[in-house]
């Protein structure tokens, strides 16, 4: 059994790996992690988790859990990870880090988007973007695991395939993208109260979202160039879910058939990714509560430009799902293993 220990165990996306790993047959959790809740059974926090889990939060003494876990899953506001992460730790534990402390490898960049001065960035380099489609190979031999952000996992899926094989122009990607309110966190924010989200829907961090540089990190490599666009996220009036809509002109001509061929050569094995029938639109509707990500294109002939759709659920493709896939890889598991929940719906 591999023993998970959780730092952030109460926050939603701390609550998703919980009840993800509780299902899990090869894992134990060892560790509730909740500075704001200690001492607190778990169950209490939330109810969902009534006669099964009993134990109470603890604290986040990463040093101790270093000892018990065989991995840490930090599901902690930016910040918190990078700055209790040593080598001694990294001698005893794996961490994967559902932050963005480690995703962007350009230190200055990260300080700039994040505001905050980086605690240790001679550990960058090591981490391993854990995007698992992309990345499975070096997720593999990771110690030390960056988990990646909700709305990079469904805009670089979505677009990756194209940008790789120079089907679109990168200077044009245009970025266009929906989500749920808990991707906000469990954060009491005026922004959230529910008269403030219901019956609205609005843009924000317009050119300003810290997202950004790690979309155009990762669609930098898929091109062979540096990729600057427009990322542009909405917040709707909804739990959980995120839908992208994402626009770049085409190089060529192209059909139908050569772009689908395109998306399957690269996707065709990977059970976590559904390309859509023709003309189906992905809807966070369809891959709420699952791990799967929606996929489909759509070709404008009248202006030679691509639209590429994908939708994920934020809290488990877009964060603890897509962390517990990682820690499948990086134990040598079935990658599939935990992660098979169908979609809810209604």
């Amino acid at each position: 059994m591999i023993k998970a220990g959780i730092i952030g165990a109460t926050g939603y996306a701390g609550a998703e790996l919980v009840r993800l790993l509780t299902a899990h047959k090869n894992v134990e959790i060892v560790w509730y992690g909740s500075r704001s809740y200690i001492d607190k059974r778990f169950s209490e926090v939330f109810g969902n988790f009534f006669n099964i889990v009993d134990e109470k939060c603890l604290d986040d003494n990463m040093d101790e859990l270093s000892k018990m876990a065989d991995v840490i899953f930090t599901a902690t506001p930016q910040g918190f990870c990078s700055s209790l992460v040593k080598e001694d730790i990294l001698k005893n534990t794996k961490i994967i880090d559902l932050s963005a402390d480690y995703r962007i490898k350009d230190v200055d960049i990260y300080e700039k988007w994040y505001g905050l001065k980086h605690p240790t960035p001679e550990f960058i380099k090591e981490a391993v973007y854990g995007l698992c489609e992309v990345n499975r190979e070096s997720i593999k031999n990771a110690r030390l695991l960056a988990n990646p952000g909700c709305y990079p996992t469904c805009s670089t899926l979505s677009i990756y395939p194209l940008l790789k094989e120079g089907i679109i122009d990168a200077s044009t990607i245009i970025i266009d993208a929906k989500s749920g309110t808990s991707g906000a966190g469990r954060g009491a924010k005026v922004n959230n109260l529910f008269c403030e989200v219901n019956e609205n829907i609005k843009a924000y961090g317009v050119a300003t979202h810290r997202h950004t540089p790690e979309i155009e990190e990762q669609l930098s490599y898929a091109a062979g160039e540096k990729v600057l666009l427009n990322f542009t996220p909405h917040l709707v009036p909804m739990n959980r879910g995120i839908l992208v809509t994402a626009y770049a002109s085409l190089k060529k001509k192209v059909s139908y058939g050569e772009v689908k061929s395109i998306y399957e050569s690269y996707y065709k094995d990977e059970t976590f990714i559904r390309l859509l029938d023709e003309n189906v639109c992905p809807e966070t509707r369809f891959v709420e509560g699952s791990n799967f990500v929606d996929i489909n294109f759509k070709i404008d002939e009248r202006t030679n430009r691509i639209i590429m759709m994908g939708a994920i659920d934020n809290l488990i493709k877009g964060a603890a799902g897509q962390a517990v896939q990682n820690m499948n890889i990086m134990f040598g598991l079935d990658e599939t293993e935990g992660l098979m929940q169908l979609p809810m719906f209604p």
